[in-house]
């Protein structure tokens, strides 16, 4: 039986009323009700997002690891945790001209060698496909014999979609994006919050029941994030954010869900005239090149899932011409920056009230870890006394509002790292100090913030 009704669905929590009202009742969100017209099957609305299998004891499932095979791409296949998964579903998503259908293109042109691939297009016809594959240089290889075929499909109506899908049997689907794509059993239009949810899930429950690789494109808004309701998020198995500045050549893809991986990896491309190529060594792309050490620098060894990788923070104290003093940080939390500065006025002496403080992670990378907290004082403590810190030292570590220097998970990842690209020095946490001596590398193993200043000072 079809019902056929008017809803207002909810943009942040996806919930449904019937009466259109200015803030949502479920989530408080205020203009985030849009009118859609359901016509829905009731059976299907309701029916799993994957095959139902009879109950069974947890102790009586064979456990096995996933087969998986390789993108063609490393650093892609280190987001996604070593490669795709069969019946997986990818959520990729980023800001426009950023890189997404480039980087897909190029994973499908290898991936096609060996396996059926679909590219299905709502946004371009397979001309301007084929003229980006011929600028890439992946054309010719796109028609070798042996390097298989992309078979290309550009349609935005999902019954269409899944009925090409179900005659060529591909092995592997882009669909790029999820938001141009409709289901005619919804009167709303591309894009809504019903169209996007109803679309996803009808594509993640082939996938599954199929064993078909999907990836999806998604949009993002202006906050960042991806576009139409969180419940994207939910429903696929890996989400994955392609994040750089489009006027520079560097790209960096980085996983927030991943339940065949790890989370919180990091890939780093860089566009070139052919395309997204891996960069081996990351670590250089977030050090600046000094021809002589300076004041209001220190590097960072920071952790991004199971990659080390060194950050320059730098600092900029200068004396305010205003009320107010400022507090600015790019590629940090600004909040914590003003907490660690009660923290280094209180524990350490050092007071900054009437200094504006300007600080920047180098190289556009974004750092949410806790672990950065005491190379950020070291470069501000540089700055105020205009004194550049001993040439080649490294630092990690958490500092609390006691003034206490907290482990850092990983440590010894870390200092090998650093010993690795020929840092001499490491002011670490206490709980951090290696069990044996690392060659080349003289560790400061300190516990207070104050005693991290004094060695800093002397050394």
């Amino acid at each position: 039986m079809i019902k056929a009704k008017t809803v207002y669905i909810c943009s942040e929590c996806t919930s449904q009323t019937h009466k259109w009202q200015g803030k949502c009742p479920h989530c408080n969100a205020w203009n985030t009700l849009s009118k859609s017209m359901a016509k829905i099957e009731t059976e299907r609305r309701y029916q799993a997002l994957s095959k139902s299998a009879s109950v069974c004891k947890l102790s009586e499932i064979d456990a096995k690891d996933l087969p998986r095979f390789s993108s063609g791409m490393d650093e892609f296949d280190r987001v996604l945790g070593g490669g795709l998964v069969a019946g997986a579903v990818v959520l990729i998503g980023g800001d426009p001209g950023i890189g997404k259908s480039t980087l897909l293109l190029q994973s499908l042109t290898y991936i096609s060698r060996e396996r059926h691939a679909l590219y299905v297009s709502g946004e371009e016809s397979g001309a301007q496909i084929a003229l980006r594959a011929q600028r890439l240089g992946l054309r010719d290889s796109v028609l070798e014999v042996n390097a298989g075929n992309i078979n290309l499909l550009s349609e935005i109506q999902l019954e269409k979609i899944l009925s090409v899908i179900e005659s060529e049997k591909p092995e592997v689907v882009v669909v790029d994006s999820i938001q141009t794509v409709y289901s005619g059993e919804l009167t709303s239009s591309p894009g809504s919050v019903g169209q996007v949810r109803e679309c996803t899930a009808q594509l993640t429950r082939y996938a599954k029941e199929n064993g078909v690789t999907v990836i999806l494109v998604g949009h993002v808004t202006k906050e960042g994030s991806l576009a139409g309701p969180r419940v994207l998020e939910h429903i696929v198995d890996t989400v994955l954010y392609f994040e750089g500045d489009t006027h520079s050549s560097y790209r960096l893809v980085r996983a927030f869900k991943n339940r065949f991986g790890a989370v919180n990896e990091l890939g780093v491309f860089a566009m070139t005239e052919k395309g997204l190529r891996g960069v081996a060594n990351p670590s250089a792309l977030f050090l600046s090149q000094h021809e002589q050490t300076v004041p209001g620098a220190c590097v960072l060894v920071t952790q991004e899932g199971t990659r080390p990788l060194l950050v320059e923070i730098q600092a900029l104290v200068d004396k305010t011409q205003a009320q107010n003093p400022r507090r600015l940080a790019v590629g940090l939390e600004q909040n914590r920056l003003s907490m660690l500065l009660a923290v280094m006025h209180r524990h350490a002496g050092i007071a900054c009230f009437d200094q504006d403080v300007f600080l920047n992670a180098v190289g556009g990378v974004k750092i949410t870890e806790p672990a950065a907290d005491l190379a950020v004082l070291l470069a501000i403590y540089s700055s105020i006394r205009n004194k550049p810190l001993p040439d080649g030292i490294v630092s990690f570590g958490e500092v609390g509002l006691s003034g206490e220097i907290r482990p850092s998970p990983r440590g010894q990842d870390r200092l090998k790292e650093a010993a690795k690209l020929g840092f001499s020095v490491a002011v670490i946490p206490k709980s951090n100090a290696p069990r044996q001596a690392i060659d080349g590398l003289a560790v400061h193993a300190i516990s207070r913030l104050e005693h991290a200043i004094s060695v800093v000072a002397k050394i």
